[in-house]
Parts: C-alpha cells; structure tokens; sequence
C-alpha cells in the first residue's frame, strides 16, 4: 500500500512518454506532406498500397517479436474478430476520405476534423455508453456545433470531410478502447488490414484498369515511397502505444492537438490553401470549444486525482 506522502503526489510526466507521444502526434501531423509526395498516385492507389505495405511490415514485426501466439488467439475468438472487422471499416473511410482531402488540397477541412474528433468522442459517449455530460462539456458541444453551422456558410456546402474525419475515428477509437485491453496494437493492426486486403485488391485492379497504376511507372524513389507506406502507418501506432503507457489521460488528451495544429499550419502558411474571414471564425469558435472542453477535462481529472489521494490517506 503506498504512502500517504507518495498517494498526495501528481502523476509524474515521463519524459520517455512525452517523447513518444509528441512523435507519433508529430509524424501523424506531417503525413499531409509525405501523401503529397506520392502523386502522381491516385488517393484509391495510394489507401490500397498503404493497406498492404502495413500488412506486410505488421507480419515482419510479429515474425521478429514471436507473437505469432498471440495473434492466433485472437483470430480465434469470432466475435472479437468481427468487432475488429467493423473497426477495419472505419479506418478504412479514415484512411481513404483523409487522402482524399489531401491530394484534392482540403488539408484544412481535414484538420478540421481532427480538431472536431474530441467534441464528436464526447457526444459518443452520451450516444453509446450512456455517460452524463458535465455542464462545461455541455457548452463545448453547443459551441462547437455554432462552430459548423458558420463553417457550413464558409463552405457553401456541410464539411463531409472534417464530419466524416471525425466521426469514424471517433468511432474508431470507441471501438479500441474497448477491444484495447486483449488486443495490442500490432495485432489489431495487423487483423484489421487482413479484413481490408480484400478491398485494397480489388481497388488496385479498378484503379490499374481505368488509369494505371504509378508504383513502377514513376522512377524508384516513387516506388519506395509508395512502399514505405506500411512503416509509415505502423511507426506511428508503436510510438503511440509506448507513449499512452508511460503517461496520464489527461497528457495524452492535450497532445492530441498537435497533430491538426501541425496540419493546420502547414496547409495555411506552408501549401497557402485559403482562409477566407469567415472560416477563420468558425475555426476560432471550434478553439473555444476545444479550451473549455480541455479546461472541464484538466478540472475533472484534478478533482478524481485528490479524491483517490484523499480515499487512500482515509485507509491509511
């Protein structure tokens, strides 16, 4: 049992943790610039390429990880599989509307999305698991939703791809969260581009068919980085999973938001994609929404904080 003095005490910030968190939030945040390298490639090309090069390189690290065991034993389980199946899916309309932004330049609706993502797992939340929204929760879901209708005018049309975005990774992340403590992240990686080979074939015939395929017709650095794919997609993943394990919740929840800063900033003063006045405001409202959503969440996990220091010095 620990010590009042060490129960009174924050959760430290791993310095190893933060490391990795920035880096595969880094790296997530930058992949707008390596999609856009791989043009002249089709956004279907380059999701089946990305689909069977994260196979192939997940396989190797289970090979040299010897975790063949453990994944055996998941494939075992049928109903686990067809959850994984279903989480495929979703991170296949991820995957597949996120290159689609970038190669059509829509990285700033894309980042939007991801700005949108922690609004839409709250929501999720009341929808799926029946939790009760605090009152600041509350306001950033209304505020948030002001924030599309004035992105909705700024567009012309509603932003499929930031909504989209958001709504299957948030899912997405539902779905992990409950499958994430009997399966790795390896493994669920790998299962889950075993159910969307079939899907990367047949669109790499359609796409080979109607414009040819790019991956041997553009010079080698093409080719490698088509093939790199795989390590592009996994590397990322790893860094996360060693990250989220030597941090607290709450580090992790504001280090989310580097990624579509990094995208964000990068597609304004880097691509030049424009910002007209108005969707300006509805990105600062989103902002707004995100510091009172973040503000109740650093609230609440201080509270649970000194309530566990507070039980555990009553049973001491």
């Amino acid at each position: 049992m620990s010590s009042p003095g060490a129960s009174a005490v924050p959760e430290k910030l791993s310095r190893s943790g933060l490391l990795y968190a920035f880096g595969a939030y880094g790296l997530w945040g930058l992949f707008p610039l390596y999609f856009l390298m791989l043009e002249p490639a089709t956004p279907f090309e380059v999701v089946g390429y990305r689909i069977l090069f994260s196979l192939i390189f997940c396989a190797f690290l289970i090979a040299v990880t010897r975790n063949w065991k453990k994944l055996f034993a998941i494939m075992a389980q049928r109903k686990l599989m067809l959850t994984l199946g279903v989480a495929a899916v979703l991170i296949y309309i991820n995957w597949q509307v996120f290159i689609i932004a970038v190669l059509s330049n829509h990285i700033v609706e894309s980042s939007l999305g991801y700005f949108i993502n922690p609004i839409v797992t709250v929501v999720l939340g009341v929808l799926v698991l029946r939790e009760k929204l605090r009152p600041l929760q509350w306001v950033a879901v209304g505020i948030s939703f002001v924030a599309v209708i004035v992105l909705t005018v700024s567009y012309g049309t509603i932003p499929w791809i930031s909504l989209t975005l958001a709504a299957s990774f948030g899912l997405y992340g539902l779905i992990k969260k409950r499958t994430g403590g009997v399966v790795d992240a390896i493994s669920g990686l790998t299962i889950e581009t075993i159910w969307m080979t079939p899907v990367a074939i047949i669109q790499l015939i359609i796409v080979s068919n109607l414009v040819g395929l790019t991956f041997f017709g553009y010079g080698i650095p093409h080719t490698l980085l088509l093939a790199s794919a795989g390590v592009a997609t996994a590397v990322p993943l790893i860094m996360f999973g060693a990250g989220a394990r030597r941090l607290p919740l709450t580090a992790i929840g504001l280090i989310q938001y580097s990624t579509p800063v990094f995208s964000f900033c990068m597609a304004v003063f880097v691509l030049h994609e424009p910002m007209p006045p108005v969707r300006w405001v509805g990105f600062f409202i989103i902002w707004v929404a995100l510091i009172v959503l973040t503000t109740d969440m650093l609230r609440n996990g201080k509270a649970n904080r000194l309530a566990r220091a507070a039980e555990e010095l009553t049973i001491e």
